[in-house]
């Protein structure tokens, strides 16, 4: 009798152990499938925008602030800031004969978008515009002006008499793209070509006086449609100089 008691514990144990031993190694298993799946998931970069609350941070060394422009580009009600900047190089301050002495550093564009707790850099493009002291020759050099207005970005150039040129950009693709021009071509108050281009629909209309003798208003206009070849969108950060962006025999 005291044999088979033994002999029943004994079995106990035993099944006690093995079970014990699986358990474990289910256990094992169990936190090497979660180690495993802390692993496989990706660490979370921590965001690299920099926000700042004062726009004159954004100005580049060397540069000073020339115009700021305020305005919803990406409407989300918030007031965004086109920062237009001049350079400081000395060597390009000259003495003209007739006009004295000339500013002639390059000026540029910084677009800010507001991030409620301050501003986010979004394009820089530093010398893509001439100096307001260029030669004009006969006449003043074109004036430049840059408005935001429904969510589009104007750079706009007024040439007095001569008429003006105008682009028109819109946030797309991480950065401003052109999407249209506008352009008149004047003699004083009377028009003598308009030109008008959507970039994203590749269609060109061409309206030309016939009047030559006509005075302010009297313009008789003969329209031309067309379409144009250029089909990549240009790019507000890529354009190097604005003067060479003329689309008159686009």
């Amino acid at each position: 009798m005291i044999k088979k008691y033994f002999t029943i514990t004994g079995t106990i144990l035993l099944l006690s152990m093995i079970t014990s031993c699986k358990d474990s190694k289910s256990n094992d298993k169990e936190s090497n499938s979660e180690v495993t799946e802390l692993k496989d998931i990706p660490e979370v970069e921590e965001s690299t925008i920099e926000i700042k609350k004062d726009i004159a941070d954004f100005i580049p060394k060397n540069y000073v602030s020339f115009d700021t422009i305020y305005g919803d580009l990406n409407k989300d009600g918030l007031e965004d800031c086109a920062l237009i900047i001049k350079g400081t190089d000395k060597s390009n301050v000259i003495t003209d004969e007739y006009r004295g002495k000339l500013d002639r550093n390059r000026r540029g564009i910084i677009i800010l978008l507001n991030k409620k707790n301050g501003y986010e850099l979004f394009v820089k493009n530093e010398n893509c515009f001439s100096s307001e002291n260029e030669d004009g020759g006969v006449y003043f050099a074109p004036d430049l002006s840059v408005e935001i207005t429904k969510g589009k970005l104007f750079i706009h150039y007024g040439h007095g008499r001569y008429g003006y040129w105008q682009y028109m950009f819109r946030l797309q693709d991480s950065d401003l793209a052109l999407i249209g021009y506008d352009a008149s071509r004047n003699n004083g108050p009377v028009v003598n070509v308009e030109t008008s281009i959507n970039f994203l629909t590749r269609k060109k209309i061409t309206n030309v006086n016939t009047n030559e003798n006509a005075d302010d208003g009297e313009e008789v206009f003969e329209k031309t449609e067309t379409k144009i070849t250029r089909s990549k969108l240009i790019k507000l950060s890529e354009i190097k100089d604005f003067d060479e962006l003329r689309f008159f025999d686009e």
